[in-house]
């Protein structure tokens, strides 16, 4: 199914991960595009600016893959996009896909972005409605727009999960957390 992301969407993508429900896990995996042009690559893609960015230079569709080197829980993929300085290169439609490696990967999500400027958030979920948990992600860019050839894409953060079942990770403040630490003494 095809969700629709409008540019009046604004995400606070950093909030979740002050509070300690989420973490950035795209710096465990191994990054790889299908082109870029000299000097807008991975590098670019990952740094913590929305000033550069990955340019493609090739057919479509424009892929990034994100390999895993153990099965990892995906609460979501976002990516920062800035129609109004990129104009024509600003993806249009995403395919999201997920598998174990390159030869398997299956869509879980499709998005429709409407002119976006800022961070677009795409949660990832299995059909228990839970996040989903695989070896590799890969971001495909099916369409740009005014069908524009080539895609800028100025950052792209990989977010988990952090939490064991109910109890959350170290860094949050929770009665949970104290009542754990006190009965493992």
């Amino acid at each position: 199914m095809l969700k629709k992301f409008s540019d009046a969407q604004t995400v606070d993508i950093f909030k979740d991960e002050k509070d300690g429900k989420l973490r950035e896990v795209g710096n465990q995996a191994v990054w790889s595009l299908s082109s870029c042009k000299p000097g807008f690559g991975v590098d670019q893609l990952r740094e913590d600016s929305n000033e550069t960015y990955w340019q493609s230079d090739g057919p479509q569709p424009h892929t990034v893959s994100i390999q895993f080197r153990r099965k990892t829980a995906i609460q979501d993929v976002c990516l920062y996009a800035d129609y109004k300085s990129d104009e024509s290169y600003t993806p249009n439609r995403l395919s999201i896909r997920a598998g174990n490696h390159a030869n398997d990967l299956c869509e879980v999500e499709q998005v429709e972005l409407s002119e976006p400027t800022g961070w677009v958030c795409i949660p990832l979920k299995d059909v228990h409605d839970k996040p989903i948990r695989t070896f590799m992600i890969q971001i495909a860019v099916l369409s740009n727009h005014q069908n524009g050839r080539d895609t800028h894409i100025r950052r792209i953060k990989i977010r988990s999960p952090i939490n064991y079942g109910d109890v959350p990770y170290p860094n949050t403040n929770t009665s949970a957390l104290k009542n754990l630490v006190y009965t493992v003494r």
